[in-house]
């Protein structure tokens, strides 16, 4: 995978007004289940806070909820100042949701054109060199395979320039190598803004979270955070990180019996 091309990092790296995020007693139901009640969390500014529970616990809820897009939901988000997050705010899905008529490179120029903005082609081209795309500029997402798409993806969530990134399982579908790829390309492009990533993979959390929850329960209540030690992205192989997957793990196999 290329290197970060030179003169992206103001674009794509570094966000020095990343703020904390906090969310103060959600409450939100599902279908007449009440996913939430009272729900509190803050994501500290310019940090990586990974979310892991049960499948259905409300982890996607929750980051929509953040995401200001969860209908009939209460409770407030907010930063550290205590004002509204609009705006400053990218999300990124599970799928990467390309356009198949567009190009790669339109694709992640797609903000611009929807907001009727001129196209910032040569900062759109500098994320797909960081990314590792520049020669896949003008292929279509069906000439792609599932880890370019994915990076894809990550370029256009970039390209939003957001000092808040939401992540819902972005890197699920692909196979291990590719993953751990991707992984160590998005730690360096987010770092220093305010990251909530959702994943089922507790190594995945463990090497790029400053810290990791669980989320567990009806109504889900999070459980004390882990803050693994050093710098992300995280070798696999640090002292103590074994340990830390089987903690994580044992607290999982609890939340699934909660």
């Amino acid at each position: 995978m290329s290197a970060p091309a030179p003169g992206v990092a103001p674009a794509t790296g570094s966000a020095p007004d990343a703020p904390e995020v906090r969310v103060e007693q959600a409450h939100l139901a599902f279908d007449g289940v009440l996913l939430f009640d009272q729900l509190s969390l803050t994501l500290p500014a310019g940090r990586t806070s990974c979310l892991l529970g049960p499948s259905g616990v409300g982890k996607s809820s929750l980051v929509r909820l953040i995401a200001g897009l969860a209908h009939g939901a209460e409770g407030r988000v907010l930063d550290g100042a205590g004002r509204d997050l609009a705006g400053r705010v990218a999300y990124m899905a599970q799928r990467d949701l390309l356009l198949p008529w567009l190009s790669v490179l339109d694709n992640v120029l797609l903000g611009d054109r929807l907001r009727g903005h001129p196209p910032r082609r040569e900062r759109a081209r500098a994320l797909l060199e960081a990314v590792g795309l520049a020669e896949r500029a003008d292929a279509l997402p069906a000439a792609l395979s599932g880890g370019m798409r994915q990076r894809t993806a990550l370029a256009r969530t970039l390209m939003e320039d957001k000092p808040v990134v939401l992540m819902d399982e972005p890197f699920s579908a692909l196979d291990a190598i590719t993953r751990f790829e991707l992984q160590e390309t998005a730690a360096g492009l987010l770092a220093g803004r305010t990251v909530l990533l959702i994943t089922h993979d507790p190594l995945e959390a463990l090497r790029l979270g400053h810290e990791i929850r669980v989320l567990a329960g009806r109504p889900a209540l999070l459980g004390a955070a882990i803050e693994p030690a050093g710098l992300p992205p995280r070798d696999p192989a640090t002292p103590g990180l074994l340990e830390l997957q089987v903690e994580l793990l044992r607290r999982l196999t609890a939340a699934r019996a909660a």
